[in-house]
């Protein structure tokens, strides 16, 4: 199982004194966050894209391609690009270059996106929500295949053997499809025997087992080989010392930011008990001390029937960068190992026993 950490760049008032730290020193700090994953041997990192004024991703290829500058191992991966809002071409090059620049370690996890900013920014329709996206997976699926590729669609002029450079350094650029919770995106993902990113930002891991079972139908139904379904899950995560100290630690930034995002969408507002049983054994926030967090990795895996990997939204917690570092550093150094030594012994598979 990969394990790593997703991140918005996320500009947080400090909870002691409500200040906000310059643009440019959260940059720096998530450039640094970068690093520590790398060194302690986390699989990936990823980069999300949003349009607010809370997160500092609007241009994620361009943070990827520093950080893999000052990286040696760690895939770079977007989380997620909203591919609705792109131009597949631009969107394409710019992970093509950015795994020229990192030697194959770029990575796409491609979505609609859960905010909807980007399209009246971009002059977009926002009821074309879904037919954008079909087309332009389509569109980037083709380029994946050939650099002079024929095709026509319906919002965007056609390609009629222009080349579309450069080429990535990997034969084949990794496209992950990023969901939430509607089932046509699901079986949409298995159908194309695309690999399968799901956003669990609340309630429990069991709730999105029969989506995961509708991909894999999809996917069997299509001819597609079961080995290529594979499923990960990005999840609110944090890991401390202690599992009050980690609850702590990420409850200010989480309850700053979902208030703010609740208030423009109509939902209560966030309480210390909610957030509580979200951390808690049932709930979805992988938040605790580092046998808490493992533990709870694997029933995510034996719940969804296997996962191949799991990612930590991390920016959530609004704490100065050593702290967050140190929380990067009991990821990779005591969560990681232990997932990966209990996948090694089961051989890969992960039953529902895992886990309190």
């Amino acid at each position: 199982m990969e394990i790593g950490i997703d991140s918005f760049a996320a500009i947080l008032p400090d909870p002691a004194t409500g200040r906000l730290p310059s643009a440019s020193d959260r940059m720096a700090d998530l450039l640094e966050e970068v690093e520590v994953a790398d060194r302690v041997g986390l699989d990936l990192f990823g980069i999300g894209e949003h349009h607010r004024a809370e997160f500092l991703d609007s241009a994620p290829t361009v943070i990827l391609a520093a950080a893999a500058a000052r990286t040696k191992q760690i895939k770079l991966t977007s989380a997620v690009t909203v591919l609705s809002a792109a131009d597949p071409v631009r969107v394409f090059q710019e992970f093509a270059t950015l795994d020229l620049i990192s030697k194959g370690r770029a990575e796409l996890v491609v979505g609609r996106g859960s905010f909807t900013e980007a399209f009246p920014l971009f002059g977009l329709d926002l009821h074309a929500y879904d037919d954008l996206f079909a087309e332009k997976l389509d569109l980037l699926l083709e380029l994946r295949e050939t650099p002079n590729p024929d095709w026509e669609g319906r919002f965007r002029p056609a390609l009629r053997g222009q080349g579309v450079f450069p080429r990535p350094h990997q034969a084949q650029l990794p496209v992950w499809i990023g969901v939430g919770g509607t089932p046509q995106s699901f079986v949409r993902a298995g159908a194309l025997g695309l690999p399968l990113m799901i956003a669990i930002i609340g309630g429990s891991f069991e709730r999105f087992r029969p989506l995961v079972d509708l991909y894999r139908e999809a996917g069997a139904e299509a001819g597609v080989a079961p080995e290529r379904l594979k499923v990960g899950v990005h999840a609110m995560g944090f890991v401390g010392e202690t599992d009050i100290a980690a609850a702590d630690a990420f409850y200010p930034g989480w309850s700053h930011l979902t208030g703010t995002i609740g208030r423009e969408r109509g939902w209560a507002p966030p309480t210390r008990r909610d957030f509580d049983a979200l951390a808690g054994p049932e709930g979805a926030f992988l938040v605790g001390a580092p046998d808490t967090v493992a533990a709870k990795i694997l029933r995510a895996s034996g719940a969804l029937g296997d996962i191949a990997r799991v990612t930590f939204q991390m920016s959530t917690a609004s704490l100065e960068t050593a702290a967050m570092k140190r929380s990067i550093e009991l990821l990779g150094t005591e969560v990681a190992p232990i997932v990966r030594e209990r996948a090694a012994r089961e051989g890969g598979r992960i039953t529902l026993s895992a886990g309190r």
